[in-house]
């Protein structure tokens, strides 16, 4: 990042600020967190950074486990970091030493995101300069070497950037904060493995965080139900597969959950993992990427011309790059080849990439330049 504040650092110093607690926080060195607090430019403090980027994390189990964990409930925040971390555990409904090891980990990762998150919306120009387009990136952006133009545009948080596609060109939204935060999308795609098994809600796989984000949850932040879940294995007793993989391509689809609220209508399991046996290590082929690709498309065109006539956007994560152990390029390369067949075809959909942290987005922005002026990705 800019302001030199790492994703990893921060997880660090917010593991100190859970051992100290609030009102120890002037003898602990956190000196990632006073930087953010300077660029930020509120002129608070460490505790005010930390309440405001809590505050915009998505109410649920998720946001109230944070608030205990840092002792920023009230009447917490002089609590021994052991009494806020049973808190915690009870939010979720585990032990404390499951909690320790799973959810805590995961908790403190979210934070630090809402942080950054926080971070980029403060270096957000407040306004376009002079005769500048709002939305659009410095006109003086260097250019790569064969003079294609990325015209990346938008906040460091979400990007568009023009790549060339089917002798047209494709405008492609990258959105670089965790997926669970996105907003009106009709259609995320989430990556799935043969068995069609999703994760444990506590990880922090892509999976796990629209399972999590699905969820209904109750005023206290108990499961009221899980209908992503639910909806997959429906969806594998009506088709005949319950106990039994499924092939590499496969895509089901099923509602939001929650999502919805946000504007995320469904969510497309795109079957891209094969488990090896014996092993917590995955196979995953690029081959598989892009066919997966191309049915997330034909299933859209299916349910569009069914019960779902207005969806038209879609967005993909790095499928493979996480678990599957895939680089980043080549889950990019392998993804772009599909989009860039159903955009030469002539189809209209709006296309979103989202990514975790800058080098991935970095990665994206630099599509044009790979697939060139002529629209055909060049092989690295």
């Amino acid at each position: 990042m800019p302001t030199g504040v790492e994703h990893a650092t921060l997880v660090a110093e917010l593991k100190a600020v859970r051992r100290a607690g609030l009102v120890r926080l002037r003898g602990v060195e956190l000196t990632a967190l006073r930087r953010a607090v300077e660029h930020e430019g509120s002129g608070g403090s460490v505790e005010g950074l930390l309440r405001r980027a809590v505050t915009g994390m998505d109410t649920g189990t998720l946001r109230t486990a944070a608030v205990y964990t840092l002792g920023l409930a009230q009447g917490t925040r002089d609590w021994p970091a052991a009494d806020r971390r049973r808190r915690a555990a009870e939010v979720y409904g585990v032990s404390v030493e499951r909690f320790r090891k799973d959810h805590e980990v995961m908790v403190l990762d979210q934070i630090a995101e809402a942080v950054i998150l926080l971070l980029d919306t403060a270096a957000a120009p407040a306004r376009p300069a002079d005769g500048a387009v709002p939305g659009t990136a410095p006109a003086d952006r260097t250019l790569p070497a064969d003079g294609t133009v990325p015209a990346v545009g938008g906040t460091r948080t979400h990007r568009v950037v023009e790549v060339p596609a089917g002798g047209r060109t494709l405008p492609l939204t990258v959105h670089v904060h965790p997926v669970d935060l996105l907003r009106d999308v009709d259609v995320v795609v989430s990556p799935a493995n043969t068995h069609l098994a999703l994760p444990e809600t506590y990880k922090s796989s892509v999976a796990a965080s629209l399972r999590r984000a699905g969820s209904v949850r109750g005023v206290t932040g108990d499961l009221v139900a899980d209908p992503v879940s639910d909806e997959l294995r429906a969806w594998a007793l009506r088709h005949g597969t319950a106990g039994r993989p499924v092939l590499p391509g496969t895509v089901v689809a099923t509602a939001g959950g929650a999502l919805a609220t946000r504007g995320v209508r469904r969510i497309y399991h795109a079957v891209v993992t094969v488990p090896r046996a014996g092993t917590n290590d995955y196979e995953v082929l690029p081959a598989d990427i892009t066919r997966s690709v191309t049915r997330v498309f034909e299933v859209m065109a299916a349910e569009r011309a069914g019960a779902w006539p207005r969806l038209r956007s879609v967005c993909f994560p790095l499928l493979g790059a996480g678990r599957g152990g895939l680089p980043r390029q080549v889950s990019l390369d392998a993804i772009w080849a599909a989009v860039e067949a159903e955009a030469a075809r002539g189809a209209d959909w709006d296309v979103h990439v989202v990514v975790r942290d800058a080098r991935a987005a970095d990665l994206v922005e630099r599509l044009p330049a790979r697939v060139g002026p002529g629209g055909r990705s060049r092989t690295s």
